[in-house]
């Protein structure tokens, strides 16, 4: 199992290492026609699918220092794409939510998405697609869990 996991992990940096290169957030944000600073972007669509959502969490999720975000999550409500609003259980806690205009917004950029994955998919059989999927979803919430102590 050793090569299998060093394989698995060199497939993940890659994955990683594409994912948050500047360019791609580029690509895709011209793919989609908006008019949003890439620094923007990835707090955007993560708002999007995943609010509400607090400010700590929101910087978790993108390894930024949380004061940043919450100065550009400040710059997104300005540009009306999204809402800050006190968390129901918690007055403390300030989430943001997406506004009709941003997920206007992200609607363009997952078509984007799906354009530009069509092309890295073509040569896949349908099955190889649906088990990639599947097994992408099983190890994600696998994951996503605290692993256990030694």
């Amino acid at each position: 199992m050793s090569k299998q996991l060093r394989v698995l992990h060199g497939a993940l940096l890659d994955i990683a290492a594409m994912m948050n290169r500047p360019q791609r957030d580029e690509l895709l944000i011209r793919a989609a026609g908006i008019p949003l600073d890439r620094a923007l972007f990835p707090l955007l669509v993560l708002i999007e699918r995943f609010g509400p959502i607090g400010v700590v969490d929101l910087a978790d999720r993108v390894g930024r220092d949380y004061t940043t975000v919450s100065r550009q999550v400040a710059k997104l409500e300005s540009l009306g794409l999204v809402l800050r609003q006190d968390n129901a259980e918690d007055r403390r806690v300030r989430e943001a939510v997406i506004t009709a205009k941003g997920k206007a917004m992200t609607e363009l950029v997952d078509g984007a998405r799906e354009r530009i994955a069509r092309g890295v998919f073509e040569s896949w059989e349908p099955h190889e697609l649906d088990e990639l999927v599947r097994l992408m979803r099983k190890f994600a919430d696998a994951v996503s869990h605290d692993p256990p102590a030694d």
